[in-house]
């Protein structure tokens, strides 16, 4: 296993290393207005959603999000999203499928400032804070928004716990994320063990590798511009460029990337 996997595989090093990585992408992206810092996604034959022309060059990121969102009804909805990132499918998710409220919550407080700055949405708001200590009442959500963020958390079940926790009796929690195949059966299993009801799931790696390829030439642009030298190994990786680990990973099956609906016993 690489020392990175070494490193990860413990609790505080791999948030230690996220608390720093975020703020300084942040910092380092938001003069081009990065407003997505997920993976993307795009299915054959291309759905086709429209956008509107501002959002057209984040279209595969808001169709990862779409994906994810559209499994269950959010309009007149209250919608919480843990780890937000810089917010763009908060904005896009509020502005197009018209919840009752958003709120975007995420670890990174540069972050958090920047979405306050660039996502003026009626209905949006954006809170600093912890997915595994969410800082709401029980009952407080119709609907939780996890996207491709849960494997940066060093203690996933208690995620999980604070998920059903903060959900509505009948709230649903639709979520995206992927794991290497060393931590599948961990992931599968803390995931069963969740006090919610798997209602649909879905493997996404040929959409998610579709995307990464419509990404790949935007996303080295970037890495190229903002990023130092010695960093742009961890910058493709974590664009999934084609070539970079990441993407090599999903292309040869060693990655397992999925999207889940789960509801809360009414």
């Amino acid at each position: 296993m690489p020392l990175i996997d070494h490193l990860l595989a413990s609790g505080w090093v791999r948030r230690a290393i996220w608390k720093f990585w975020y703020p300084f992408l942040t910092r380092r992206l938001r003069e081009d207005e990065v407003l997505f810092l997920n993976y993307a996604f795009e299915e054959d034959p291309p759905r086709g959603l429209a956008l509107d022309p501002a959002d057209e060059p984040n279209r595969a990121c808001i169709q990862l999000y779409h994906h994810v969102a559209t499994q269950a009804e959010l309009r007149g909805k209250t919608v919480l999203e843990v780890s937000c990132g810089h917010g763009g499918g908060a904005s896009w998710l509020t502005r197009t499928l018209r919840p009752a409220s958003y709120t975007g919550l995420d670890l990174n407080p540069t972050g958090i400032a920047f979405c306050r700055r660039r996502h003026r949405v009626d209905g949006l708001t954006f809170v600093q804070g912890d997915a595994e200590r969410l800082r709401f009442a029980d009952g407080t959500f119709d609907a939780v928004i996890n996207v491709e963020a849960s494997h940066c958390y060093p203690n996933f079940p208690r995620f999980l716990a604070e998920v059903a926790r903060v959900l509505r009796p009948g709230g649903v929690f639709l979520y995206a994320d992927f794991r290497f195949n060393q931590g599948l059966a961990e992931w599968e299993s803390a995931l069963a063990a969740a006090p919610l009801t798997l209602r649909a799931s879905r493997l996404i790696n040929a959409e998610v590798l579709r995307g990464m390829n419509r990404n790949s030439e935007r996303s080295t642009a970037l890495i190229v511009r903002h990023l130092p030298g010695w960093m742009h190994g961890l910058g493709r990786d974590f664009a999934g460029i084609k070539g970079s680990r990441v993407y090599a990973a999903l292309e040869r099956g060693e990655l397992t990337y999925r999207s889940y609906h789960f509801q809360k016993a009414s």
